[in-house]
């Protein structure tokens, strides 16, 4: 089978085609032919060792996390999927990928495809979908009426957090440039910050919540607009030495980790701020719970470009520009 693959970490990880051979399922897994693969920001960064010390794949290793296809072969321990069902995945953080022509997927990661999505769309929604979920339900606990800033709203994760954070109940406030401030707020978002003529903190006040989406100063900026006792929850880092124990990283990461996070931890406890960060994890039962969400329109999956599978390259570079207006998406059959 035809994949996507790199062969080493760093500036040069040499991506191209591979030929590989098609994998067989163990007895807890299945076999999906991939029809389309969802790109998230992190696949871009994978390749130049970003991630290393946290990520683990063997070389070459396939690239992409996230897929929608259908089941054509289940290991003997499989219950709930059968050959034939469409369903839709995150292999993230599993030590394999999805840019490939078939893949295997644990079935506790699996859910079935949402109905009313074809392949494209429901593809573009595991990582942005589980992590938004992680996030605003699991780790903020966002609640009615309370208010969350969603900034780069018009991203893969700002469309979806919108969605997500005003079917929660939530007024949401975000930034985003002058082109895109008609799609934010068509989405639910209540206060629109023009980045490139307004600075967000100097415009919003009273939040409960962050979602940090964006790397550079955002975070500390966006201390200023919570109140005491509010949350950030970031995306982008820095890490912080509770994620590093949590995944049972040695001493010596730990130490860097705590080092990296210091002062943006200084600065929350000064004003009675929590922060964390985030690192999805894949999760079947959630994805079936935001397929249920995504069957009834509350929530709707926002596409920026689609491309064919040898094009792939070209998705990667097209959403390293980080202009893209939601998800960008491979089609694979």
């Amino acid at each position: 089978m035809k994949a996507l693959t790199f062969q080493r970490y760093g500036k040069s990880p040499g991506i191209g085609f591979t030929d590989l051979p098609r994998p067989a399922p163990k007895p807890d897994e299945l076999l999906v032919q991939v029809h389309a693969v969802g790109l998230n920001p992190i696949d871009t960064m994978i390749p130049k060792g970003t991630f290393k010390p946290v990520l683990h794949f063997p070389l070459p290793a396939t690239l992409g996390s996230d897929l929608a296809g259908v089941v054509v072969e289940v290991g003997s321990r499989v219950t709930r999927h059968k050959p034939g069902d469409a369903v839709y995945a995150s292999l993230f953080d599993l030590g394999r990928g999805a840019l490939a022509e078939y893949a295997v997927v644990p079935e506790r990661v699996a859910a079935p495809k949402p109905s009313n999505l074809d392949f494209v769309q429901a593809a573009s929604v595991p990582m942005v979908g589980l992590t938004t979920w992680q996030a605003l339900k699991e780790r903020i606990g966002l609640r009615p009426g309370q208010k969350v800033f969603i900034p780069a709203g018009s991203g893969g994760i700002g469309t979806f957090a919108i969605q997500l954070a005003k079917h929660l109940g939530a007024k949401v406030g975000t930034t985003v440039s002058t082109g895109n401030v008609d799609l934010v707020r068509g989405l639910g978002a209540d206060e629109i910050v023009d980045y490139k003529t307004q600075a967000f903190e100097q415009v919003l006040s009273g939040y409960d919540a962050v979602l940090a989406t964006t790397r550079g100063d955002t975070i500390e900026k966006a201390i200023g607009i919570l109140e005491q006792g509010g949350r950030i929850v970031s995306l982008t880092g820095p890490l912080d030495a509770a994620f590093a124990r949590a995944r049972r990283l040695n001493v010596l990461l730990t130490f860097v980790f705590g080092l990296m996070s210091r002062r943006i931890l200084r600065l929350a406890r000064q004003r009675g701020i929590d922060y964390s960060f985030l690192f999805v994890r894949p999760d079947g039962e959630q994805l079936k719970a935001i397929g249920d969400l995504l069957e009834t329109g509350r929530i709707r999956p926002v596409i920026d470009k689609v491309f064919p599978f040898a094009q792939a390259v070209e998705a990667l570079d097209h959403l390293a520009l980080g202009r893209a207006r939601g998800k960008v998406v491979v089609k694979i059959v």
